[in-house]
């Protein structure tokens, strides 16, 4: 390469002077004021046959415990929170849609609920995928093959996303 030609003069003059670079990482964690954690599961049941040679899983049980910033460092989990109210449930009739419906709960004080379950790649999100599609809701997920990694849904009433997470160990 020349480096006297006159594009490459250009480019150098017009570089001269000119510092671009990253900005260093902040060592903090991102504010998690307005937002609620959430840990859920499902039990399930496998005697309605989906084929020959498989059987459906039927959610019977959902079980969920939540914390916010106001109550995660708190040595007792079962105690309620000032803020957030009640942090153990569990739902009975409805597993998965009485779930949801608490996850889209109106909260004056956050707008976001960042939920994890214990299996979310290869179990309990499939669960919700499934809902949520028969809801006509638009849920945006990551995959790795046909694991969930990520899934985002937001609906349309209410104004709150809900992340649906895998945590990596």
């Amino acid at each position: 390469m020349n480096v006297s030609s006159p594009a490459v003069l250009s480019v150098i003059k017009t570089e001269i002077g000119h510092f671009c670079f990253m900005q260093p990482l902040k060592n903090e964690l991102p504010r998690s004021d307005d937002v609620l954690f959430v840990f859920y599961d499902f039990e399930t049941t496998q005697d309605t046959k989906f084929s020959e040679t498989a059987n459906e899983h039927i959610p019977i049980l959902g079980c969920a415990q939540h914390f916010c910033s106001v109550c995660e460092m708190q040595e007792d989990i079962e105690m309620d929170c000032d803020r957030c109210g009640r942090t153990n449930h569990s739902f009975y009739d409805d597993p998965v849609g009485d779930l949801l419906s608490y996850l889209c709960e109106p909260r004056p004080w956050g707008n976001k609920v960042v939920a994890f379950a214990h299996n979310a790649k290869a179990f309990d999100s499939q669960i919700i995928l499934k809902r949520a599609i028969f809801m006509k809701w638009n849920p945006q997920i990551i995959l790795s093959g046909l694991k969930i990694i990520n899934m985002k849904i937001q609906h349309s009433f209410s104004r709150f996303p809900i992340l649906l997470a895998h945590v990596f160990t």
